[in-house]
């Protein structure tokens, strides 16, 4: 019998995850995802899915993983029209006196105009890939399924019970993670709340995550626009609260205006899992092989493919 692997999550990171190790075509590997939420239920499906470093680890090692996963969604978006990345044009708005332009060593960015800029910012112009995360994450769950990974509704308590089916778990759960492994209490949910409306010609998309009245980002995705946000460390509810969505609508219709009046589409709360630096590696002293890969705060997307890299180079 060959390696029998569990990837516990259906998010972006687990679906990630397995597809990449079912594209290596070890001899006798048996993949299974299980998940008690499906792709569409995840916090995974509440992201605004721009490739963009938001609340994640910095260092050359997540530098490295941005350059992985940038490369990997451009050649989806160029390749796979079904999967619903596309290469957005936008504005990255900038409110310090120093701005971080580490992310620009990856891609190409432009000094915008000050007359397009609140006043007293600076900001950059780019192209970056922003997912249309109803179609991503069933494109990617098929691209797994068509490999032969297998996936299994199942709540998940301990771990180590799944030694008896496993030899390998890959423990990509989000903010669960370190409660899931028991071992590390270092993972801080950060609530984030967003609503989503009619695209009404918005093409280009505006992040502006230094806004002193809060977060915002308008990303106008292929079925509808996403509005945020909220950044609430420690914050669990996942009801959406209408003052808060109220807030949301304001500041971003103050920074694009063809928003004022855009019929709501729907509306979500999602838990980014919070973590001062990212966790992918082995877990010592489990019934069996445990890895570890959750920490991605606000950049689950934008870092998916380069953990999904790293977890497949630990695995091999």
């Amino acid at each position: 019998m060959g390696e029998r692997i569990a990837v516990i999550g259906a998010g972006v990171i687990g679906l990630s995850i397995a597809r990449e190790l079912a594209g290596r075509e070890v001899a006798g590997r048996d993949i299974t995802v299980l998940h008690d939420q499906d792709p569409l239920e995840t916090t995974s499906a509440v992201a605004g899915a721009l490739w963009f470093p938001y609340a994640a680890e910095s260092s050359a090692a997540v530098d490295a993983m941005l350059g992985t996963s940038l490369r990997r969604f451009v050649a989806i978006a160029a390749e796979h029209p079904d999967a619903g990345v596309d290469l957005r044009s936008g504005i990255v708005i900038e409110r310090m006196r120093d701005p971080e332009r580490a992310w620009t060593a990856q891609l190409q960015a432009s000094e915008v105009d000050p007359s397009e800029l609140p006043d007293g910012a600076t900001g950059l112009r780019t192209i970056t890939p922003l997912a249309t995360m109803t179609e991503y994450l069933p494109w990617l769950r098929a691209q797994c399924e068509a490999r032969g990974v297998r996936f299994e509704r199942r709540a998940v308590d301990d771990v180590d019970a799944l030694a008896h089916d496993f030899d390998t778990v890959i423990v990509a759960a989000g903010a669960r993670g370190g409660t899931l492994l028991g071992d590390d209490s270092s993972v801080v949910p950060i609530r984030g709340q967003v609503v989503r409306v009619e695209r009404r010609g918005i093409s280009e998309f505006v992040l502006d995550d230094q806004n002193p009245a809060g977060l915002v980002y308008v990303l106008p995705r292929r079925d509808c626009v996403v509005l945020g946000g909220t950044h609430e460390p420690g914050e669990t509810g996942l009801e959406t609260d209408p003052a808060v969505e109220a807030a949301i609508i304001d500041r971003c219709t103050a920074l694009v205006p063809a928003l004022a009046g855009a019929r709501i589409h729907s509306r979500a709360v999602g838990l980014r899992p919070g973590r001062e630096t990212l966790r992918i590696e082995e877990v010592p002293g489990r019934a069996m092989r445990v890895v570890a890969a959750y920490g991605h705060g606000g950049s689950g997307m934008t870092l998916s493919w380069g953990t999904a890299q790293r977890v497949v180079a630990l695995l091999d």
